[in-house]
C-alpha cells in the first residue's frame, strides 16, 4: 500500500477528554506542557528523532531523598529479596549497586500493596535491570486483590497506588504459568495510576495463544477515572534479539484503558496467536497487535513522536490493533513513523499496520504511516 504522509495543519494537543462514567461530564487529563526530559544515563531509551512535548503529570518524578535503597554499593548487595522487600513497603525505591550496569534475577514476582504509597516510584537510575529470568513476572499491581489489601469499596476507581517506573530495564518476564491475572509478561497493573519513563523492555513474554490475553511488556486495567497511562522515551524491543512477545500486543495491552505514548520506540515485537478475537472457529485465537493492543469502549491511544516499526501480527494490526466495541474510542497519531508492521490477515484499508473500529479513521497529523 502507498505510505500516507500527513503533513497539513492539524493541531492536536496530547490531553483528550475521557469519559468519567458520570452522564454527561468529561476529564480532561492534561493540558499544561513541559519540555521533555530526559533521564539520567538513559538517552538511549526511546526515539532521540522524537520531540514531543511531556505534560507535567507524565514527568520524571523526583527521587532525591528515597524511602528505600536497594542495595549498599556492590553489586551482589542488590537481591532478588531487597527488591520484593522494597515494592511491598511502597514510597520511593531506588538503587546503590555499584557504578557498573547491574541484573538483578527475580526469584519470584514483587507485589505491590495496595495500602502502601500512596506514591510508589521504582527508579533504576538508568543502571539496573530487572530479570524473570524467563520463568516468572517480574512486577504485580492489583487494586482489586484482596490478598494485596483492598482499600476501597470500588477498587476498579481508586486514585492509589500512582506506580511510577523510571530509568529501568524489564527483561526476560514471563506470565505464561499465570491462569487468573494472565497477560503481562514484565509488569502487571490493574486500577489506581501508572506511568513508565525513560525504561527498556526487553525479550518478554506472556500466554502464546488466546483471543484477548496481551502485553508481553505491560498490560494495564481499570485506571482512576479513565486517565492515561503514560508511557515517555521508553524503548519496546529494539531489535530482532530483544522483541516481546505474546498472544497479543507484544509491547502493550489493555481492555478500556488510555495510552499516550510520547518520544518512545517499538520494533521486532510480535503477536503470534492465531484465530483473533472474537475467536475463529476451531482456533485458540489472538494474533493481532504487534506492537499495540488495545480493546474495550471509551478510551484514546494517543502517539506522539514515536517510532513503531518492525512489528509483526499473525492476524491483525501488525502494528495496533484499536477496537473500540461502541465506536466511541480515538487513535491519535502525531509527529511518528510506523513503517513496516505486516498484518497477517487483516488491517483498516490505507492504513497499513493498523485494524481500528473506532469514531471514525485514526487522526494522523504530520506522521508517515507505510
Amino acid at each position: 500500500m502507498r505510505p500516507i504522509k500527513v503533513l497539513f495543519g492539524v493541531v492536536l494537543y496530547l490531553g483528550v477528554s475521557l469519559s468519567s462514567g458520570v452522564a454527561g461530564e468529561t476529564k480532561t487529563p492534561f493540558i499544561l506542557f513541559l519540555p521533555a526530559i530526559l533521564g539520567d544515563g538513559q538517552g538511549d531509551q526511546g526515539n532521540p528523532d522524537g520531540t514531543c512535548c511531556i505534560p507535567a503529570e507524565a514527568a520524571e518524578e523526583n527521587v532525591s531523598t528515597p524511602d528505600h535503597v536497594i542495595g549498599t554499593g556492590s553489586p551482589q548487595s542488590c537481591t532478588s529479596e531487597a527488591v520484593v522487600a522494597a515494592v511491598a513497603s511502597g514510597g520511593v525505591i531506588t538503587f546503590n549497586c555499584g557504578a557498573a550496569p547491574v541484573t538483578i534475577v527475580m526469584k519470584e514476582t514483587a507485589k505491590v500493596f495496595n495500602n502502601t504509597g500512596p506514591r510508589i516510584v521504582i527508579d533504576g537510575g538508568g543502571k539496573v535491570t530487572l530479570s524473570g529470568n524467563n520463568e516468572r513476572r517480574i512486577l504485580y499491581m492489583n487494586t482489586c486483590d484482596k490478598n494485596q489489601v483492598w482499600t476501597t469499596a470500588h477498587c476498579q476507581n481508586q486514585d492509589h497506588p500512582q506506580l511510577t517506573l523510571q530509568n529501568l530495564t524489564f527483561a526476560h518476564g514471563n506470565s505464561k504459568a499465570e491462569s487468573q491475572y494472565d497477560g503481562g509478561g514484565a509488569v502487571w497493573v490493574r486500577g489506581g495510576q501508572f506511568k513508565v519513563l525513560n525504561s527498556r523492555f526487553e525479550n518478554n513474554v506472556c500466554a502464546d495463544t488466546g483471543p484477548d490475553v496481551g502485553g508481553a511488556a505491560i498490560r494495564v486495567l481499570s485506571q482512576y477515572e479513565g486517565w492515561p497511562v503514560y508511557v515517555v522515551n521508553s524503548t519496546f524491543g529494539g531489535s530482532a534479539d530483544t522483541g516481546n512477545v505474546c498472544s497479543n500486543g507484544g509491547g502493550l495491552s489493555s481492555i478500556g484503558v488510555s495510552y499516550t505514548v510520547i518520544n518512545s520506540v517499538f520494533s521486532h515485537n510480535r503477536a503470534i496467536g492465531n484465530g483473533a478475537n472474537p475467536v475463529k472457529p476451531g482456533t485458540p485465537g489472538g494474533g493481532s497487535g504487534g506492537a499495540i493492543y488495545n480493546d474495550g469502549n471509551t478510551y484514546t491511544l494517543s502517539l506522539c513522536g514515536t517510532k513503531i516499526e518492525e512489528n509483526s501480527a499473525n492476524e491483525g494490526g501488525g502494528a495496533i490493533f484499536f477496537v473500540s466495541n461502541d465506536r466511541s474510542g480515538s487513535l491519535l497519531i502525531k509527529d511518528s513513523h510506523l513503517s513496516s508492521n505486516p498484518s497477517g490477515q487483516f488491517e483498516t484499508r490505507g492504513y497499513p499496520g493498523i485494524f481500528v473500529l473506532a469514531d471514525g479513521d485514526p487522526v494522523v497529523t504530520n506522521s508517515i504511516v507505510e
